[in-house]
Formats: C-alpha cells, sequence, structure tokens
C-alpha cells in the first residue's frame, strides 16, 4: 500500500520546483487584472436576436382598405423571409405596420436584404396613395433605446423649431461618441403648410388640382449642367426652389384678364409641423426625446459617461433658453445591480474567510484557501474576456457563486497536510502525499462540478443565450481552482500549517472540537449501518416527494426583479383628439406626482392613448417595493375621466413583450363575433381575482364617416370616382406633394383645407367640387352622407385575423399562473376554428421554462458517467449519486414548495449547481472508503472509516459554500430577487442535502457496493504505473 501511495504522480513537479506553481499563479492574476480592465460591462450578453418592422403610410385610407392593398401583401413578403419566427401587423386608418420577429441568431443583415428584394417586387401592387415603406430594425430583447436623451420645448418655439435645431446642432455630435448606434430624433419636422380656404378657391375658380400644380411646377431643383471653355468649368443653375412661406405666398397660379391669382389668395401660408400626432412629454413638459441606441456588445456604462460628456459640452452652444439632459439611463440600473453583487462579493469573501479560520483554527492556514479566490476568479475573467465574453449581470453573478465553490479543493488539500504534519511528517513529506494521494478525488470533483454546467452551454433559445456566459464563467473557475488545488496549494498548506507539536492553542483547540464531532459522528453512521435498510426506505420516500414538490411549487419564467420603474399603458376614447389625450396625460400625470416615491416620468402622446414610464428613486431611499405600489397606482388612476392607464413591472430578463401574459388568438370569423369571444375570456379572467387588470386590444367602438357616392350622379356630369377622390384627398388629406429646402434640409409642403372647414364630415359636404364643365357643385351633392363603427385596429398573426388578450398579474400570482388560467378558459371557451398562440414573455416562457429541468437529467448523466471514468466502475458512481442528489434535490425543492421562492430559470440553475456540490462531498467518503477496502478492511468498517475520517473536509466545504451563498439569501436592492432565488435553493439544498449525505450515504455504500476482494485492486495499480487516476488512501 505505502508503495502505491508514494508513486509519482505528474504534479510532483509542482511540489519539488514550487515557483513554477507561483509563476503560472501570478500569470493568471495578471492575465485576469488586464481583462477586467478592458472587458465591456453589459446588462446582458449579447443576444442575437432582431424584429424588422415595416411601416406604410397611406393617408386618408380607412383601415379595411389599408389591411387589404398593403399590410396583406407585405405580410407575404415578411412570411419568405429565411429564419422569421413570426409575423404579426397592426393596421390602423392610414397605417400598416407590419413586424417580422426573427428567431434567435439568425442574420438580420441577410433577413434585411430579402426583405427589400421582395418589398421593391410588390411596390407596383401598392396603390398610388401610398408611400413607400420604411424599415426599422430593433433588438427583439431590447426594442426600445438605451438612453433617452430629452430637450424641453419653451412655450415660446414653436416644436417644429425645437426638432430642426434637435436635428441640426445635437443629433450629429450624438452619433459620434464611440459605440453609438443611431440616435432617433421624436420629434415633430417642420413642414410648409398649405392652409386652402375652399371659400376662396371657389370664388376665383380655383380647384384643389390647381394648387397642387403651382406648388410642383413652381419649387423644383434647377439644375442646368454647366458651362465650360477652355479655361474653366462652371456649374449653372437656376433659383427655382421656394424656400419662405413668403416664397409660396407669391407663386402664381395663373394670370386671367389681367389679373394675377397667387397661391396666397387662397391659402394661408406658414411654417408649421407635420401632420405627426405625437407628442412626447416628461414629467408635465413638452420635450423632444433622442433615442440612443447603443452598438450590440458595446459596453452601456462606458457609453453612459461618454454621453455625459457630450451633453455637457452640447449645453455651452446651444441657445440660452434650450437644454439638453438625461432623461433616461439604463446603465443607472446596471450600476445600482453591480454594485449590489460586487457588496454581495465581498460579504461572501469575508464570510467564507471566517468558515476557513474559525474551522481551521488558524489564520496562516486559511490563506490556502483564500488565495484560491483571487487566482480562480480572474482566471475565469481571463478566459471570459479571450473567447469575447462580457462582465454582465449573470457573469458577474456566476463570479459571486464561484466564490463558494473554488475553495473547496484546497479546503480538502489543506485539511490533509495539516493532518499529514500532525502525523508526524515532514512538511516535504506532507505536501507529497496529499498532492498524490488527494490528485484523484480532485480531478473527479472539479470535472463533477464543472461538467454540470455543460449542457447549459449547449442550450438553444434565450435560456441558451443567457446563461452560456454564466455557465462557463462558473466551469472555468472551478477548473482553475482544482488546477490551483493540484499545484499550488499542496507545498503553500505545507508552508503555513503548523506541524506536529507547534500548533496554536486556537488550532488544538478546534482540532479538539473536530475530535469530539467525529466521536459523536461515530455513533451516527454505526446507527446508519445498523438500520440501513429502513434509512434507504425512507431516503427513497423523501426522494419521490421531490416530484409533487416540484409540481406545485410556483414556477416562472425568471421572478420579476425591483428594476424602479413601472411601465405605463394609456388609451384614450377613439374619437379623441391629440389635445384631448394630452389633456388626460397631464391628469394623470398629476395624480402620480403625489406619491412619495417617483422620481420623475416620461410619456409618449398619441389621440388614441400612448405609453410612458414611471422612474422611482432607489430601493434603499423607499420603504417599499415597486411591487407593492403597482396596485396602488392602478387604483388611483384607472378614474381618470379622459384616458385609462394601466401599470406594468418590467420583464427582468431580455424580453420581446410588455405585459406579464400575452396571448394571440387567431380566426377568420368576423370582429363582432371575435369582439364578443375575446370579453368573456377577459371578463372571466378578470373576475378570477389573480389579475390586476386584463384586456384585449379588438375593439369596435371606433366612430367612421362614409361618403357614399351616387355614381349615376356621377356619370351623369361625365366625372371619374378617380378625379372626385384626388380632389377631397388633396384637400382633406395629409399626405405632401413636394418638397421644400430649408437651411440645406428637405421638408415636406402639405396643403390641406383649413381646420374649421374639416371640422367634421358634415362641415365637408359643403366643399366646391370642380366638375368636367367646369361648373362647382357642394361635395354634398354627390354623396350621401353615412357613419357606422368600426374596428380601431386590426390585427393579424401569422396572416390570419385575430386579437390579442394581455394582462398583468396581482402580487402573489406568477406568470405561468396567469397563464395558466387564460389558457384554461381558451380551452374551455374557444369555439370551433379559433387558435390559441403566445407572444413576448409568455411565448418564452411556453418555449423556454422547463429547459433546466432537462439540463438537470442530463447534467446527472454527465456527473456519472465523468465518475464511472474515474472509479473504473457504474456501481460506485451510483453509489455516490443516490446518496447525495435525491434527498438534497427534495430540500431545495422544499424551498420553492413552500413559496421561499419559484422554480424559475435561476432557481433550477441553483438545482443543476447543486448536483455538483453535493456530489463532491459523496465523492471523498466513496473514495476514501474504497481504498480502505483496496487495503484489506471489511466493507462495513471501510464505509465508516471513510465517513468519519472525511468529515472534516466535508464539514468545511460545506460550511464554506452555505456561508459563502448566505448573502445572496439576504441581499436587497437592484437585482435582487434572482440572487435570493438561486441563493436560497443553494444554501438550503446544501446545508440539508449535506446532512442526508452524511446519513443516508453509508447505508447506501453499505447495500450497493460490490463484496468483493478489492485488495486485486490495489495489486493491478501497483503493477501499472500509468494509472494515475487512482487515489491513494489518506
Amino acid at each position: 500500500m505505502a508503495g502505491y501511495q508514494d508513486r509519482p504522480r505528474w504534479n510532483d513537479i509542482f511540489v519539488k520546483r514550487p515557483v513554477i506553481a507561483i509563476v503560472v499563479s501570478l500569470l493568471l492574476l495578471l492575465a485576469g487584472i488586464r481583462a477586467a480592465i478592458e472587458i465591456p460591462v453589459l446588462q446582458f450578453p449579447v443576444i442575437k436576436s432582431s424584429s424588422i418592422k415595416i411601416i406604410t403610410p397611406y393617408p386618408g385610407a380607412t383601415a379595411e382598405s389599408v389591411q387589404g392593398f398593403v399590410t396583406e401583401p407585405i405580410e407575404r413578403v415578411a412570411n419568405a423571409i429565411p429564419g422569421v419566427d413570426y409575423v404579426e401587423s397592426t393596421t390602423t386608418s392610414g397605417e400598416s405596420i407590419v413586424t417580422a420577429w426573427m428567431q434567435l441568431n439568425e442574420n438580420s443583415t441577410d433577413a434585411l436584404a430579402e426583405l427589400s428584394s421582395g418589398l421593391s417586387q410588390i411596390r407596383l401592387e401598392l396603390p398610388d396613395g401610398a408611400e413607400d415603406p420604411f424599415i426599422e430594425v430593433s433588438r427583439a430583447d431590447s426594442p426600445y433605446a438605451s438612453f433617452y436623451l430629452a430637450v424641453r420645448v419653451p412655450e415660446e418655439r414653436p416644436l417644429g423649431e425645437v426638432t430642426d435645431i434637435v436635428q441640426r446642432n445635437i443629433v450629429p455630435q450624438l452619433t459620434s461618441v464611440p459605440n453609438v448606434q443611431r440616435v432617433e430624433n421624436s420629434g415633430v419636422k417642420p413642414a410648409m403648410r398649405i392652409w386652402m380656404n375652399a371659400w376662396k378657391m371657389a370664388a376665383l375658380n380655383v380647384t384643389a388640382h390647381d394648387i397642387k400644380n403651382t406648388l410642383q411646377n413652381n419649387n423644383v431643383i434647377g439644375a442646368l449642367g454647366a458651362s465650360e471653355n477652355a479655361t474653366q468649368r462652371i456649374t449653372l443653375k437656376t433659383d427655382s426652389t421656394a424656400r419662405t412661406a413668403d416664397d409660396f405666398r407669391s407663386m402664381m397660379i395663373r394670370a386671367q384678364d389681367g389679373a394675377e391669382i397667387r397661391l396666397g389668395d387662397v391659402a394661408r401660408i406658414e411654417l408649421g409641423m407635420e401632420e405627426t400626432q405625437m407628442r412626447s412629454r416628461y414629467d408635465q413638459d413638452l420635450v423632444v426625446f433622442l433615442g440612443i441606441y447603443a452598438a450590440p456588445g458595446a459596453s452601456e456604462i462606458a457609453i453612459a459617461d461618454a454621453l455625459y460628456e457630450r451633453i455637457d459640452d452640447i449645453n455651452q452652444v446651444l441657445p440660452q433658453d434650450l437644454e439638453l439632459f438625461m432623461a433616461f439611463d439604463v446603465s443607472n440600473y446596471m450600476r445600482d445591480s453591480l454594485r449590489e453583487i460586487v457588496m454581495t462579493l465581498g460579504e461572501t469573501i469575508l464570510l467564507v474567510g471566517f468558515v476557513v479560520v474559525a474551522l481551521m483554527g488558524s489564520f496562516r492556514t486559511a490563506l490556502v484557501p483564500l488565495m484560491t479566490i483571487p487566482i480562480s476568479l480572474l482566471g475565469a475573467v481571463a478566459a471570459m474576456s479571450i473567447i469575447g465574453f462580457s462582465f454582465n449581470l449573470l457573469t458577474v453573478l456566476a463570479i459571486v457563486l464561484s466564490v463558494g465553490l473554488v475553495v473547496d479543493d484546497a479546503i480538502v488539500v489543506v485539511e490533509n497536510v495539516a493532518r499529514n504534519l500532525r502525523s508526524g511528517m515532514s512538511r516535504y513529506e506532507a505536501a507529497i502525499a496529499s498532492s498524490r494521494r488527494l490528485l484523484g478525488p480532485i480531478v473527479a470533483m472539479t470535472a463533477t462540478l464543472a461538467v454540470v454546467y455543460a449542457p447549459i452551454g449547449f442550450l438553444s433559445g434565450l435560456s441558451g443565450v443567457l446563461f452560456r456566459e454564466f455557465a462557463f464563467a462558473l466551469a472555468v473557475a472551478v477548473l482553475i481552482s482544482g488546477f490551483v488545488a493540484m499545484t499550488l496549494s499542496p507545498i503553500l498548506s505545507a508552508w503555513v500549517c503548523p506541524d506536529k507539536g507547534h500548533e496554536s492553542p486556537t488550532t488544538r483547540w478546534v482540532n479538539q472540537r473536530f475530535d469530539a464531532t467525529s466521536e459523536a459522528y461515530t455513533r451516527v453512521v454505526d446507527f446508519s449501518l445498523k438500520w440501513r435498510y429502513q434509512l434507504l426506505a425512507a431516503g427513497i420516500f423523501f426522494s419521490l416527494l421531490s416530484a409533487p414538490l416540484y409540481v406545485f411549487s410556483l414556477k416562472e419564467l425568471s421572478p420579476v426583479e425591483d428594476q424602479s420603474s413601472l411601465g405605463l399603458v394609456f388609451e384614450s376614447a377613439p374619437e379623441s383628439s391629440l389635445k384631448e389625450t394630452y389633456e388626460g396625460f397631464f391628469q394623470v400625470v398629476q395624480t402620480l406626482e403625489d406619491k412619495p416615491e417617483p422620481s420623475y416620468m416620461w410619456q409618449i402622446v398619441t389621440p388614441t392613448g400612448g405609453f410612458g414610464g414611471q422612474e422611482f428613486v432607489p430601493p434603499n431611499k423607499r420603504d417599499r417595493p415597486v411591487k407593492d405600489m403597482v396596485f396602488e397606482i392602478y387604483q388611483s388612476i384607472k378614474g381618470s375621466p379622459i384616458v385609462s392607464a394601466v401599470p406594468f413591472e418590467e420583464a427582468s430578463l431580455p424580453s420581446a413583450g410588455q405585459f406579464d401574459v400575452e396571448v394571440v388568438i387567431t380566426s377568420s370569423d368576423s370582429s363582432e363575433n371575435m369582439l364578443k369571444v375575446a370579453r368573456s375570456i377577459v371578463d372571466e379572467a378578470q373576475t378570477s381575482g389573480n389579475f390586476l387588470f386584463v384586456e384585449t386590444d379588438i375593439k369596435i367602438d371606433r366612430v367612421e364617416a362614409q361618403f357614399d357616392i351616387d355614381k349615376d350622379r356621377l356619370a351623369d356630369l361625365g366625372m371619374s370616382l378617380g378625379d372626385l377622390s384626388a380632389q377631397m384627398g388633396l384637400m382633406v388629406s395629409p399626405a405632401y406633394v413636394t418638397r421644400f429646402d430649408e437651411r440645406g434640409r428637405a421638408y415636406r409642403v402639405i396643403p390641406m383645407l383649413e381646420s374649421e372647414q374639416r371640422d367634421s364630415p358634415a362641415a365637408l359636404l359643403d366643399i366646391p367640387i370642380r366638375i368636367p364643365n367646369g361648373e362647382l357643385v357642394p361635395f354634398g351633392s354627390l354623396v350621401t352622407l353615412t357613419r357606422s363603427t368600426e374596428p380601431r385596429a386590426l390585427t393579424r398573426f401569422q396572416q390570419k385575423d385575430g386579437f390579442k388578450i394581455y394582462g398583468a398579474i396581482l402580487p402573489g400570482t406568477t406568470k405561468d399562473q396567469g397563464l395558466g388560467l387564460i389558457e384554461d378558459i381558451a380551452e374551455r371557451t374557444l369555439p370551433e376554428g379559433y387558435v390559441l398562440d403566445y407572444l413576448g414573455e409568455s411565448r418564452e416562457l411556453r418555449s423556454e421554462g422547463n429547459t433546466m429541468t432537462g439540463v438537470l437529467g442530463i447534467a446527472t448523466a454527465l456527473v456519472f458517467f465523468v465518475l464511472a471514468v474515474q472509479f473504473n466502475s457504474f456501481r460506485d458512481p451510483l453509489i455516490i449519486l443516490l446518496g447525495s442528489i435525491p434527498l438534497a434535490l427534495f430540500a431545495a425543492l422544499t424551498i420553492t414548495f413552500l413559496n421561499f421562492s419559484t422554480i424559475n430559470i435561476f432557481s433550477q440553475v441553483g438545482l443543476v449547481t447543486l448536483v455538483g456540490l453535493v456530489t463532491k462531498n459523496a465523492i471523498l467518503i466513496v473514495d476514501f472508503a474504497n481504498r480502505e477496502r483496496m487495503a484489506g478492511v471489511e466493507k462495513f468498517d471501510a464505509i465508516r472509516n471513510g465517513a468519519i475520517a472525511r468529515l472534516r473536509p466535508v464539514l468545511m466545504t460545506t460550511g464554506a459554500t452555505v456561508l459563502g451563498h448566505f448573502p445572496l439569501v439576504l441581499v436587497t436592492g437592484a437585482g435582487a430577487e434572482a440572487r435570493n432565488s438561486i441563493g436560497a435553493v443553494l444554501v438550503f439544498g446544501m446545508l440539508i442535502g449535506t446532512i442526508f449525505t452524511l446519513v443516508i450515504l453509508p447505508a447506501v455504500y453499505a447495500v450497493l457496493a460490490s463484496n468483493r476482494d478489492m485488495t486485486k485492486d490495489l495489486s493491478v495499480s501497483e503493477s501499472n504505473p500509468h494509472t494515475d487516476n487512482q487515489p491513494a488512501v489518506a
């Protein structure tokens, strides 16, 4: 046996030449420090996911016309794009919006090329009045900008003027900030407004066509070419473009009988704004927002710092009544979260240090495991940087978790070296003996813990993208800690541990306490061996309870984080004007300003409603979390007489959705019947008591005026339908007819009737229309006015008509429960031909919700195979797994069953980690027992000796893990909920699981271990000097 123990190993060189281990460790430290300085800092890992939005204005057209002539052909093109997940569309009067959601990791550049080609092919199918489609590409996981800057609009300045100043003086400077991908100006562009007076036009015999022709013929780009001779070349041009309102007023419509009729004679002309029905607000102020989109993979904190510097520079050159300021900064939440995580990291290191010092009884001895922490963590950071990963909320969380993991191997080594020294070995002998004897167990423990993360790295979908870097960081940190334990820790332990007879009083006192604990544990092991079958039965019973515990635990994709903000969706009456809706927003904001917690509120206002956000002071400056305020805020604003507003908490993980629950139901039924079905689902869901609100997007309450043309009358007059529509369209539609130059920028020229002549459908009946014989007749003589009630918007999903149902859940209800309730109601109530599908976070929940459950099974299988190779046996890995994993999972799932946490993507990662952690304890005990049996010890005595001998390292590693992760359970502040979930599972699962392992594992070994003579294995190992993976008895 002694010859086997003393057989040389590959890692002997690090004991004989310790400078090599020190140099390697220093190189890891230096590489990690450099990487930590340069690595980008993001909120989440880069997700290659995008949505392509095709927006097509069709001014003046009804929703039905827009859908039939614009939306449907564009949907066909969008559905043909390779890599599209699904296509949805929303059609309203005058506008078509088709959105193609790409699958994860699909190249949006290739998709954009395909889309552009397809749109060019169908351009001739689109009606003449439709404008060219324009395309917006957004990150599906983060559809909004990372930063919003704002400029308040002074009362004495028009909005269009401020928009122009922003576009000229601010946007170019912001786009030059490093790693800013694009800047979006939310203002309303200037436009030359031609306010036609129908009565003056009739008096002077001027038609809408006359005005259109005048605008187009008198506002042209006069590029004549060049004049060239032998010595010079001169470009020729004419001053044929109109630039000011006076230029447009003086345009000649015609000269008749010596009298000149100019545009100013029949129209009021002014430099105004486009007809865009949107305004931006910050608190109660009208503003122009500037959305700043960061380049994928760029450090958002670095961009934020650069933006603040640029804002100061820009404000120095802006007019005195204008000021640029940061309205929203995504890095604030990142900074708060990272600050909390770093504080947790410090607390974790202190607690781990306390455990090691307390259990070793010596500060010098504790240095060995503690030195493993910076080497392993910084080594992992260096590896992350080389591969191109980033610091983000998940990888930094992985680093915090790894603190409690990387010290385990070093603790085992230092405990073994200390025991060898107490037995009388010299320092060199103690180091070389521990290095050789623990090589096998450390390889097994390190490989076991690292391999459990491998399945996460190969996951597809959102879970794989988000947690791939997380798993890599943990696995690399664990592998480096194992390498350090096999190279640096043995000789370092021999240097710092006291030899026999030189222990400090504290060390001796701690050793005595452990001796007493071992004596007490001896009785536990004897009890376990005596009642092994009864304990196995009890273990099987509790293990089987894991299934119902899992089934009845609350489930969600991710716990809702307190991000110090709420989203708000506003809705107004369908016939509301922008001015009236604006007043409704004013009342809502006034109500919310009375709350003690808010810091500011931003809003985007449209005539039909809009959306916004309520930002709060940080969690440490208020007495309650945001989730406790949602219901109160909803109650205070739901009674607003002009607009209805509903608050919602934003998703804590990247998501394409807005609400907690979002589904879409498709059908070929009529809108009226779909409305009845939607209302029945909404009403039943709302009465369940689980939702703050539930709503549907199908609403048939938009009053529409229709002019039924008297076609016989029109035929008698010799007038075509197209001529009549063209005349009225020019006077009522906000379409532009030409552009004008304003200091180097092209803006639209928009002719329309004066507002008082088109303020109601009935007013239009008196508008004079020119018929082919030159006479003027009232529009009302050619049409009959009727009114109808139509849907506000037409929704389609995958080219099928449908409607959406969305809602926000109440505290105490998970998103999975809310979605399940909607599914149950739909299953019972949907008529034949209605099909339910998912959107936003609900789509992710149904596709990703149980992903980690499969990972848990695969991780367990991988652990089994790794141990089978290491132990050269299938029986020993089975003993290790059955003696540790089932009861640890039972303990962890008890936490979720009792609602201390939920089954979510973070707690499931904790379960996967738990599998590797509890297995390490069982490896130590089983390996020692096998070495004892090789030495000729009987099976029961071998497992008894192994459990007792390895009690101290098991307790020390468990103590380091439990206390190292305990801050995660208690942490509060930004991003705390995710850390609470993973911490609760690890702490309580590891604590209770270790107790079960120490009690159950001896019984499992006694029943399942082979009864064969294992001394022959020793002789085989000694005859083959290359089987270095076989560990020796301590």
